[in-house]
C-alpha cells in the first residue's frame, strides 16, 4: 500500500505540474514577466505553507537539513528554472523539453552511484520508452548548441535536486521541506524581480491564473512529489513524472485548440506504457517482499 500511495502521489504531482505551462500562458498574456510570476509563485506558496506548518505545530527544520532544503530551493529550483527558461531563447521548446526529460536517466545513474539503488531490466525498458515517448510528444526539435547545453544543465540540476531530496525527506515532512524550498526560491526571485522590475497582473483573469499557478502548479505538485519520493525512490519518481508533458499537451489541445497529431498521441501512449510497466513491477516487488517465505 505504501508503494501504491507513492505512485499515486507522483502521478498527481506530474499531472499538476503539467498545468504550469497553461496557467503561465494566461499570466503572460496579462502582461506579467517571468520574474514576477516566479516571485509570486514561490513567495505566496511559502506564506501559505508556513501557515499550514504552524497549524500542524511542526517546527522549522534546523542545521544541516535546513541548509540542504535552502540549497534545493535557492540553487536547485532557481538554477533549473533559469537554465530552462534561458535555453528556450536559443533552442525550440521541443528540444529544450526533450533534453530536460533526460533527467530520469541522470537520476538513475546518480541513484546507482550514491544511493546504491538497483536498476532492473524493467526500469531500463521503461526509461527508454518514456524518453522515446517524450521525444514524440514534445514535437519538432532544433536550436543552437548553447541552448541544448543549458537544457541538459537544467536536467542535471533537477536530478541532483531529486537525489538530495531523497535523503532529506527521511528527516522532515513534506510540509516542512516545501515551506523552506518555497521560501528560499521566493527570496531569490524576489531579488531578481527588484532588479528587473515587477509586472503584476493587470486584470482579475491574471490573478486567477496566478492562483492556479500557486495552488495547482506549485503547492499540490511539490508536496505530493516530495511525499511520493520518500515512498518509491528517486528513479521511479523521475520516470513517473514523464506523465507531465501528456497533461500539458492534452490541456493545450482542449483550451487553446492546439493540434493533437497522431505522432503526439503515439508518444503519449508510449509514456503510459512505461508508467504501467513500472507500476506493475513495483507492485509485484512489493507483493513478493510481503509474502512470507
Amino acid at each position: 500500500m505504501r508503494r501504491l500511495i507513492g505512485i499515486i502521489l507522483i502521478a498527481i504531482s506530474a499531472a499538476s505540474f503539467g498545468t504550469l505551462a497553461i496557467f503561465g500562458r494566461y499570466a503572460y498574456n496579462d502582461g506579467m514577466n517571468i520574474y514576477t510570476v516566479l516571485f509570486l509563485r514561490f513567495g505566496i506558496s511559502a506564506s501559505f505553507m508556513t501557515v499550514i506548518l504552524l497549524l500542524r505545530k511542526e517546527h522549522f527544520p534546523r542545521g544541516r537539513i535546513l541548509a540542504q532544503l535552502i540549497g534545493m530551493g535557492a540553487l536547485g529550483y532557481v538554477g533549473q528554472s533559469f537554465m530552462y527558461l534561458t535555453a528556450i531563447n536559443y533552442a525550440s521548446a521541443g528540444l529544450v523539453a526533450l533534453l530536460l526529460y533526460l533527467y530520469p536517466f541522470f537520476v538513475a545513474i546518480l541513484s546507482t552511484i550514491f544511493l546504491h539503488e538497483k536498476i532492473t531490466r524493467i526500469k531500463i525498458i521503461a526509461l527508454l520508452l518514456a524518453l522515446f515517448g517524450t521525444a514524440l510528444t514534445v514535437g519538432p526539435v532544433s536550436g543552437q548548441l548553447i541552448g541544448a547545453l543549458m537544457a541538459i544543465t537544467a536536467a542535471i540540476i533537477y536530478s541532483i535536486y531529486i537525489i538530495v531530496g531523497t535523503n532529506v525527506m527521511k528527516h522532515v515532512t513534506a510540509v516542512q521541506s516545501s515551506t523552506v524550498i518555497f521560501a528560499s526560491a521566493g527570496a531569490v526571485y524576489g531579488l531578481l524581480t527588484l532588479v528587473n522590475g515587477a509586472h503584476f497582473p493587470a486584470t482579475n483573469s491574471g490573478w486567477l491564473a496566478m492562483l492556479g499557478i500557486i495552488i495547482v502548479s506549485t503547492i499540490i505538485p511539490v508536496v505530493t512529489f516530495l511525499a511520493g519520493l520518500e515512498r518509491i525512490g528517486p528513479t521511479n519518481a523521475a520516470m513517473l513524472s514523464t506523465l507531465e508533458p501528456i497533461v500539458t499537451v492534452l490541456l493545450a489541445a482542449w483550451l487553446f485548440g492546439d493540434k493533437l497529431l497522431p505522432i503526439v498521441m503515439l508518444g503519449g501512449g508510449l509514456i503510459l506504457v512505461a508508467v504501467i510497466l513500472l507500476t506493475r513491477a513495483e507492485l509485484k516487488n512489493t507483493a513478493e517482499t510481503q509474502t512470507p517465505a
